[in-house]
């Protein structure tokens, strides 16, 4: 038996500065995961994911992670998406220095 669709976002790399990016509803990327496009269906999940794919030279690698609604925005629902929303965990840099949405 296949499992329940549980909530996603779409999530890729920024193909020049690397950085964690988030598809939006309006289409548009962002850094920040609590402006991300919480996505609650399976057949639209695979369509964002397309959108996301079509673009290239902006967004590198997509993919649907698993997320939860939170009082913010999305949240993340494995560590490894936490990982990845934060940022380098050598020293404090990027989006360690601005603590808003980490």
């Amino acid at each position: 038996m296949a499992r329940a669709f549980t909530p996603k976002v779409v999530t890729a790399n920024d193909l020049l500065e690397g950085d964690v990016i988030y598809l939006t509803a309006d289409n548009s990327w962002t850094r920040s995961l609590s402006a991300a496009e919480l996505i609650t269906d399976e057949a639209d999940a695979q369509l964002r994911l397309l959108e996301a794919q079509s673009q290239p030279k902006i967004a590198v690698g997509p993919y649907l992670a698993d997320a939860k609604a939170g009082a913010n925005g999305p949240e993340p629902t494995h560590f490894r998406e936490e990982f990845r929303r934060t940022g380098p965990s050598n020293y404090d840099h990027g989006k360690q220095e601005a603590t808003a949405d980490v």
